[in-house]
């Protein structure tokens, strides 16, 4: 399709999710407005065009109130889909836009996503059919590669720009996690699974933070913060039990969480700026953390 199609379908989206309802002629005056127009009105038949494409590639539906004649995002779906929604649609938006950017190409820094291109179509496949894979796994505590590995697909999750994928591994019997930029020789077979109703994907990683679980219960986990590092925690939440109590020179934030590898690295990778008040297992397996990389400058 098009890079310019694509572009007015996201431009239809964002536009009726920014005024939450409109009807078509304060449409078409915002339409001409847009540099997408080219200084063409937006034609009613165009429009329901346009409206079936966004349906079709991003499962949105515009919807139209009778008693108005206002068109609005139709949010009735669920949670999950309207979060996927929103992020293939500020991707593709980010996409179509970076396009345009070429002539100043190398002042815009992007972070690249390992493998996410070549992979995680094949997954998302796996998963559409459930569909077992197979492929080569090299793992950082390995020195060779892991061959033959079958696993069952059941979630993707991306986390620090990387690309992991959670399933069973046919094997072992067990629930692990891949992460993509290490899976080589990937092949979708031909044998089936069937979605085990006891997996959650929301559930699953409820209670941690990153891409490692654990069968721990989960902790009252509270940080004392400083003042610039709490305003970054306001604006990205490191959990969404979330909860901070303000005071004259720091705040206090409050978790439920399980203590995991990707947490204990978070919070070292502040630095002074976070100090761990609850539970003292934590605290102290920050604090033995630390004096073991002091021992490295004495």
């Amino acid at each position: 399709m098009a890079r310019n199609l694509i572009n007015r379908y996201v431009w239809l989206v964002d536009t009726i999710s920014r005024y939450g309802r409109i009807t078509l002629k304060d449409l078409n005056q915002v339409w001409l407005r847009s540099p997408i127009s080219e200084g063409k009105p937006l034609a009613r038949r165009t429009f329901f065009h346009y409206r079936d494409g966004v349906e079709e590639m991003f499962d949105i539906n515009i919807q139209c109130d009778k008693s108005t004649f206002e068109y609005y995002i139709d949010d009735s779906g669920n949670e999950s889909n309207a979060r996927l929604r929103s992020w293939l649609v500020d991707s593709v938006s980010m996409s179509g836009m970076l396009s345009n950017a070429h002539d100043i190409s190398e002042r815009i820094m992007l972070e690249n996503v390992p493998s996410a291109r070549e992979h995680l179509p094949v997954i998302i496949d796996a998963m559409k059919q459930n569909r077992r894979i197979r492929f080569s796994y090299k793992s950082y505590t390995r020195s060779l590669p892991t061959n033959g590995i079958v696993l069952e697909p059941y979630f993707v999750k991306i986390f620090k720009q990387l690309w992991y994928v959670i399933g069973m591994n046919v094997n072992e019997g067990v629930v692990k996690t891949y992460s993509l930029d290490r899976i080589s020789s990937l092949n979708l077979l031909q044998e089936t699974f069937v979605m085990p109703e006891d997996i959650n994907p929301s559930e699953f990683f409820k209670d941690c933070f990153g891409i490692i679980t654990n069968k721990n219960s989960a902790k009252r986990i509270v940080l004392r913060v400083e003042p610039t590092q709490a305003k970054y925690f306001r604006a990205l939440p490191l959990h969404h039990s979330q909860l901070e109590e303000v005071h004259d020179h720091y705040s206090v934030f409050t978790y439920k969480m399980r203590i995991t590898y990707d947490l204990k690295e978070e919070i070292m990778s502040h630095g002074a700026s976070i100090e761990v008040l609850e539970p003292k297992e934590l605290k102290m397996l920050i604090r033995n953390e630390m004096e073991n990389a002091l021992a490295h400058y004495d």
